[in-house]
């Protein structure tokens, strides 16, 4: 529903209509709309990202990076898209963003990179941490800035072309 009709356009009459439910109902559990939205936010953040061990960094970046893309793509970037629109004015929205879906994606990131330096694929390093948020800023500002689809062919291009070199530099 976010998605269809931005931040502005939803109503808690809209929320309680697609619930089934009426809108004191709505009312008695969130007092905004924002309420409504973090409450979202985070019950949606509690869904478990599937972080790839392959056994290969590469490998592992394109699956994370291909999930990525394929949220961006969906429902949940079209929606993800009306909140951050708004979020410097919604700071409970922000909040819940940060600690939600980012954290989730940065946990993944990390995790993979970890696991790279336990094969001794990569050297621990501050800077592994800079390289591996590359990519997905390169497909957040396709996405969000230039209006420009993301794919899994982008995804593997970021990967080989992007964050594989940088990788290997440290």
């Amino acid at each position: 529903m976010l998605a269809q009709v931005g931040y502005a356009g939803l109503t808690m009459d809209a929320v309680a209509r697609t619930a089934g439910v009426s809108k004191a109902t709505i009312y008695r559990r969130w007092s905004s709309k924002a309420d409504v939205l973090v409450s979202l936010i985070d019950t949606a953040s509690d869904e478990t990202l599937v972080i790839p061990d392959s056994g290969s960094l590469r490998d592992d970046m394109v699956a994370l990076l291909t999930a990525l893309a394929a949220v961006l793509a969906g429902p949940g970037g079209s929606a993800s898209r009306a909140l951050i629109g708004v979020m410097n004015q919604e700071p409970a929205l922000e909040e819940a963003f940060r600690r939600g879906p980012m954290a989730r994606w940065a946990e993944a990131f990390g995790t993979v990179c970890e696991r790279a330096v336990d094969r001794g694929e990569l050297v621990a390093s501050g800077a592994a941490s800079l390289a591996a948020e590359a990519g997905p800023a390169i497909l957040l500002l396709r996405w969000m800035i230039s209006g420009m689809d993301v794919d899994q062919e982008l995804a593997v291009a970021v990967v080989d072309d992007v964050m594989m070199p940088l990788l290997r530099r440290l």
